[in-house]
């Protein structure tokens, strides 16, 4: 599993982000699972092929933004484990490992 560290433009889609994999020199239908995220940090993807066909699955925080690990400085993708793309997607700022709970704001009833 690794993090792509570099901002990825969200309206790149599967040949996009194969293509950024590519120039990681891997190959991305080998089942690794890569997490992109937008400069401004508020959006995630996840992109994986499973064996038949390519997935993606994507997150729009609505307050706050994706804390990444702590990487070498020039570092362009860092390999790291499935809890950690977890904790990344759940709000966990790794660095301070707390999880950050946000209000619910109520859903207006027609």
């Amino acid at each position: 599993m690794f993090i792509d560290l570099r901002p990825f433009d969200m309206r790149g889609h599967f040949r996009s982000m194969a293509g950024r994999v590519r120039g990681f020199g891997l190959e991305p239908a080998d089942g690794h699972v890569f997490l992109f995220v937008s400069r401004n940090r508020k959006m995630a993807a996840v992109f994986l092929f499973d064996g038949s066909g390519w997935c993606q699955y994507r997150k729009r925080l609505e307050r706050g933004t994706f804390q990444l690990p702590e990487v070498p400085e020039g570092a362009a993708k860092v390999a790291v484990d499935g809890r950690v793309i977890t904790s990344i997607l759940d709000g966990i700022d790794l660095r301070a490992p707390r999880r950050k709970w946000y209000e619910r704001r109520p859903h207006a009833r027609s």
